[in-house]
């Protein structure tokens, strides 16, 4: 049986919560950063470990009774609010019943005991557990359960996404302990302060480590301290000391002790529940977390050999990792099918050969930057309908910054565990874009000028053979046409901003599909309002909107010199630079 995975889910949503840009909020404005960095944690542990045996362990009381009997400033300095006795803020608060809904719909036990933390229902169940099983969690007091005998180890975050794996045969080297009982000793000499736990005044993690490998335990450093011992890194000064809180690293120690026999009420070898498609779809509307949710329901299907398979939130489509399709295999030269049902009918006299009655493909990528020539592609995306569309993740290869993660949400080592290599990505783009055109089909996008110049320096790049601006279809650019027909509307004109002013629904802004879909719709918003625009056939719309571009750029350029930045250059370039 694969290893049971158990989530030290508080830890991992506070981390989350304070490294994840919270500027990632859901319809109601409220955060969901922590939503999506633990869904996330949970899609990569499940694919490191390929399985999909995840338990989701929470704090029922994060200072239990018991505990705080023991040692009553036990992590009373973490108090937030004295009378709810909380250490939440509630800009997390808010967020946890969102992630719990989540992780249940796809069939991940959520496990928690009333008086207990997540540490005590983890150690419970990695004592009953006949499989190996893993801990991840920043933690440290965890590692104390690492044990070679039942085989539990322990996965702990570092930085820059990289993750230490750490057994028993590990801790000699890095914690300088045989084994994780010699851990908590050393652990409750080291102290920490962020648990209220003090520790032994002036004895370190190494002086605590040297102490161990010499006397064996705590008890027998105790001893020889009392006896007068002198040797093995015991100085009078730190005998001393340990002499005077003998009685509080004892209290530390029962403090840091786990309980093993906790009522958790799982059936481990039941272990994942079943995903419910219907739940899932309801717990991720409306959050902005729909990248996240679809990563981890289709890792939980890969995970299981495809037993727990279920159809795509997005798509309808059996869940394929970043490659969906329609009436089309994954393994299939890339393309998109054709539409289900014609568009709307438009008003005034329109041809059959305008642009607007012609196949339409929303287009999107997002990349590792704002200057095209230099972003990297990341995701992309020709969508046809809800139904139909094709997505791509690349290893765009190199280092996708912050900032550009915090918008579409995907960081460096997931590009690099699941993304395709960036030389195939391109060169199924182009095969897509050559399609089209051969089908006379009209590829939409917003500021689609600027997902062009991207591909475009890929291709330079990657594939310098191909002749991008040969391969390009009839091209639509949402936002020229909509400068066009609402020249001297107030406000911005983002693709957020676009959507809501055509009443179109996007419902996962910064997702390459989402956009692409959205962008698809506002073009037939903007032909529905306009008989001159709509009305346009594919070589008329071209070169207007070429036309149209070079006039707003000049105007965008005129406004801005005149608001003083006189060495002000707007590009008027199109489809793209």
């Amino acid at each position: 049986m694969k290893p049971l995975v158990l989530i030290d889910t508080p830890a991992l949503y506070y981390r989350a919560f304070y490294s994840v840009p919270d500027s990632i909020v859901n319809d109601e404005g409220q955060p969901v950063n922590a939503v999506r960095g633990v869904l996330d944690a949970i899609a990569q542990m499940i694919r490191r470990f390929d399985s999909p045996r995840v338990v989701a362990t929470m704090d029922a009381d994060w200072r239990p009774a018991f505990r705080t009997a023991i040692m009553p400033e036990y992590k009373a300095a973490r108090v937030k609010d004295a009378e709810a006795g909380t250490e939440i803020p509630s800009e997390l608060a808010v967020q946890l019943p969102i992630m719990t809904a989540v992780m249940s719909a796809a069939g991940i036990p959520i496990a928690e005991v009333d008086g207990t933390e997540a540490d005590d229902v983890i150690a419970t169940m990695a004592a009953e557990s006949r499989t190996p099983v893993v801990i991840v969690s920043p933690d440290r007091d965890l590692l104390a359960l690492i044990d070679a005998a039942t085989d539990v180890s322990v996965l702990r975050p570092r930085k820059g996404g990289e993750w230490e794996a750490i057994t028993q045969a590990d801790l000699p080297e890095t914690y300088g302990v045989p084994d994780g009982t010699r851990y908590r000793e050393l652990a409750a000499m080291r102290g920490d302060p962020s648990d209220g736990l003090p520790g032994a005044p002036g004895i370190g993690e190494k002086t605590a480590a040297t102490l161990l490998a010499n006397f064996g335990s705590l008890e027998s450093i105790i001893k020889a301290a009392k006896a007068g011992v002198k040797t093995g890194g015991l100085s009078p000064k730190r005998a001393i000391t340990l002499i005077e809180v003998e009685e509080t690293l004892h209290k530390t120690i029962e403090v840091m002790r786990c309980l093993t026999d906790v009522a958790h009420g799982l059936d481990l070898e039941t272990v994942p529940g079943v995903l419910d498609r219907a739940a899932v779809e309801a717990a991720a509307r409306g959050q902005n977390i729909r990248r996240s949710v679809d990563n981890l329901v289709t890792t939980l299907g890969s995970a299981d050999n495809g037993s727990r398979a279920e159809t795509n939130l997005s798509t309808g489509a059996p869940p394929q990792p970043f490659a969906m399709t329609t009436g089309t295999s994954a393994a299939a030269p890339a393309q998109v099918s054709a539409a289900d049902s014609p568009a709307t009918p438009l008003p005034g006299p329109v041809s059959a050969d305008s642009w607007s009655q012609s196949r339409l493909v929303g287009f999107d990528l997002e990349t590792t930057g704002v200057d095209p020539s230099t972003a990297r592609i990341v995701t992309a995306a020709f969508v046809e309908s809800v139904d139909s569309s094709r997505t791509w993740l690349a290893d765009p290869g190199v280092e996708i910054p912050e900032p550009a993660r915090a918008v579409h949400g995907i960081t460096t080592e997931f590009a690099q565990a699941n993304g395709a290599p960036i030389a195939e990505v391109v060169a199924e783009l182009c095969t897509v874009l050559a399609d089209l055109k051969a089908d006379d089909a009209v590829v939409v996008g917003h500021n689609v000028v600027y997902d062009l110049s991207v591909l475009a320096a890929e291709v330079r790049r990657h594939q310098p053979h191909i002749d991008l601006a040969a391969l390009l279809p009839t091209i639509i650019d949402t936002f020229v046409l909509d400068k066009r027909v609402e020249q001297f509307r107030r406000g911005k004109r983002t693709l957020t901003e676009t959507a809501k002013r055509w009443k179109v629904t996007l419902l996962d802004a910064h997702d390459a599909a989402a956009d692409a879909l959205a962008a698809l719709d506002i073009s037939r918003a903007l032909a529905e309002s306009s008989a001159e625009i709509a009305k346009l056939t594919r070589d008329e719309i071209m070169t207007s909107q070429g036309e149209w571009k070079r006039a707003q750029a000049a105007d965008l350029q005129s406004w801005l010199r005149r608001k003083g930045n006189a060495e002000a250059v707007v590009d008027g370039s199109w489809p793209m630079a």
